[in-house]
C-alpha cells in the first residue's frame, strides 16, 4: 500500500466518522475497524501529527457543520408602570 493510498483510506475513515481529525488514542480505540494500522502510518510518515498534516494537505475533507436550530426570540412586553398615587390632602386644624 502506497503512502497516498494509506492517506486516502484514512481520510475516508474520517469522513465516515464525521470528524476532521482524531488523536492517536482515539484512532487506536477503534481497534481492527480502522483501514490502516497506526504503526504503519507512523512508520511511513514519522509521527502521528505529521500523518494528520500530510493527510490534511493531500486529501482535504469538508465535514458538514451542523448549525444549531434557530429559536425565535420571544418579545416580552413590560408591564405598564404603575400610576403614581394621588396625595391625600391633610387638613390642618388651627385652634
Amino acid at each position: 500500500m502506497t503512502k497516498n493510498m494509506m492517506l486516502k483510506a484514512l481520510q475516508d475513515f474520517f469522513v465516515e466518522k464525521k470528524v476532521e481529525t482524531m488523536s492517536l488514542v482515539e484512532y487506536k480505540g477503534y481497534g481492527s475497524d480502522v483501514p490502516v494500522k497506526d504503526y504503519l502510518l507512523r512508520r511511513a510518515f514519522g509521527s502521528w501529527s505529521r500523518v494528520l498534516n500530510v493527510a490534511k494537505h493531500r486529501h482535504p475533507i469538508e465535514v458538514p457543520v451542523v448549525e444549531a436550530p434557530v429559536v425565535e426570540e420571544k418579545v416580552v412586553k413590560k408591564a405598564p408602570a404603575p400610576k403614581p398615587k394621588a396625595k391625600k390632602e391633610v387638613s390642618k386644624d388651627v385652634d
